[in-house]
């Protein structure tokens, strides 16, 4: 029995409350505020509605950018290009002279030049033999390819007109070549003699000469679709012999001057 009772008091739950404590002042008082308090860093998104920032442009839009860049390129270039001319003589043509074709024609005719040095030929020769050779074609065959031509024109025999305008042509198409063959001549002639190419007065009206050749050596060939460019033939050609008279002089001048 007394083992019974024993067992009925272990299984029973205890019923004597404890003694209370007092409660503690850190979980009956009411929260107070941190001192590290959470503030939202985007406090338009926490709210329920959405406000519409207006974007503003901090710069100008690409196209004015684009248009200020291309103004302000346009403006070097206007000063870069601008050139301010000294002078209206046309003497600074003979600095062609200080260009690189100078140097380049040297090299390619300098061994024939110096073939014609190993030949131990009289200098009067070399020295006048491209101006001899040279007055023989302008006046021979220049002189009477030009009074042919004018025949063609103005002559009223057609006998005459046909020889004029069979020979013509052959004349001044020989004139023309022997004239840039003898270029040739008379650079070898400078070189052979130590002096300067291309930066002669007569150098120069000798290529003006032979481009203009070659013009009036292409406008035959437009008679038949424009009769009127016979007269500009005709007026070119006179033109193109009195050149060719004042470059003679400045080659004879040349020729004088060493």
């Amino acid at each position: 029995m007394a083992a019974i009772t024993a067992f009925s008091a272990l299984s029973s739950p205890i019923s004597t409350p404890s003694p209370s404590l007092p409660p503690s002042p850190l979980l009956s008082s009411p929260p107070s505020p941190s001192r590290f308090q959470y503030v939202s860093l985007s406090p338009s998104l926490s709210t329920s509605r959405w406000r519409k920032i207006p974007m503003i442009q901090a710069c100008s839009s690409n196209d004015k950018g684009d248009e200020t860049v291309e103004e302000a390129r346009s403006d070097v270039d206007e000063e870069n290009t601008e050139t301010l001319m000294l002078s209206v003589s046309p003497l600074p043509l003979l600095l062609v002279a200080t260009l690189p074709g100078a140097g380049t024609v040297r090299s390619v005719i300098g061994p024939f030049v110096e073939i014609v040095k190993s030949l131990n030929l009289p200098d009067w020769l070399v020295h006048w033999g491209h101006p001899g050779n040279m007055a023989v074609v302008l006046f021979a065959m220049g002189g009477y390819g030009t009074y042919l031509g004018f025949r063609i024109r103005y002559s009223d025999d057609i006998e005459e007109k046909a020889k004029a305008k069979d020979l013509h042509p052959k004349l001044l198409a020989g004139m023309f070549f022997f004239f840039a063959l003898g270029a040739t001549g008379g650079i070898t002639s400078l070189l052979t003699s130590d002096r300067p190419i291309f930066e002669s007065p007569h150098a120069v009206t000798g290529f003006i000469g032979l481009a203009l050749l070659t013009i009036q050596t292409v406008l035959p060939t437009l008679f038949k679709d424009k009769p009127e460019l016979r007269g500009v033939h005709g007026i070119l050609g006179s033109g193109i012999m009195a050149l060719f008279l004042v470059h003679a002089a400045f080659g004879l001048q040349l020729g004088l001057s060493y």
